[in-house]
């Protein structure tokens, strides 16, 4: 099915239209900021010509999203299962509260990237991004994984401050090897090598499968900054395993 929207497209009107396709692949034409596509939705595979709004994919329970362009904030919020693959950039707090699935972004995003991310029973959430992120990443994380590759070409550090202020849980993997600004006492870190991590080695050879631009031996060849919060940190005993 295609649907095609222009900027006259109340979001609830293309919801509706999404959701009663009985088609398992739908493409939308012209988004130009309709909110809250895909919510809730499975079953679908759904490709974004344009730049959808707010809360995309919020609540996935199992489709896969296809951006040809940028999304804005609150990607992915909550998403329980699923893919979203993003061929441009990502606003802030991409992957709010997700607790399975993955988002995977081609540029840049914002801040707060995985703010409460958390793994669920067997589901453990990845948030991939291919150039850089803003303050705050990961910050109250619980859970789950973010790796932040670093591909842009300004000069600009991978991420900004506040890496980690919060986290509790989980782990992020940073193509760098100098810490990050004001990293939080409660946070460790080493670095390692790419490729002696074989969850990271299956991540970025998913990554690159979706981005063929991207040179995969070379990133899994780089060091890799990893940030883990450490057995003394105060937050942990608050929250269980899952």
């Amino acid at each position: 099915m295609v649907i095609n929207v222009d900027e006259n497209t109340h979001f609830s009107v293309l919801n509706k239209k999404v959701r009663e396709s009985r088609d398992a692949e739908v493409e939308i034409n012209g988004c130009i900021g309709q909110r809250y596509i895909a919510t809730g939705l499975s079953g679908k595979t759904i490709t974004i010509n344009g730049t959808p709004g707010n809360a995309l994919g919020a609540y996935l329970n199992g489709c896969t999203l296809v951006v040809n362009g940028n999304a804005q904030d609150a990607t992915g919020d909550t998403m329980n299962s699923g893919s979203i693959i993003i061929h441009g950039n990502a606003g802030d707090a991409t992957g709010y509260a997700m607790r399975g699935g993955k988002i995977y972004i081609k540029g840049n995003t914002g801040y707060r990237a995985g703010i409460h991310m958390k793994a669920y029973k067997d589901l453990k959430p990845v948030v991939v991004v291919g150039g850089r992120a803003g303050s705050f990443l990961g910050e109250y994380q619980a859970g789950g994984i973010i790796v932040v590759l670093g591909q842009n070409e300004d000069g600009l550090p991978i991420i900004n401050n506040f890496c980690g202020t919060g986290m509790h849980g989980g782990v992020m993997y940073l193509r760098c090897e100098k810490l990050p600004h004001r990293i939080p006492s409660q946070i460790s870190s080493h670095i390692v090598f790419g490729e002696d991590i074989p969850e990271l080695v299956e991540i970025v050879r998913d990554f690159c499968s979706y981005f063929p631009e991207f040179d995969c031996e070379m990133l899994l060849k780089a060091n890799y900054t990893v940030l883990r919060p450490d057995e003394k940190n105060p937050y942990k005993q608050m929250y269980t395993d899952n």
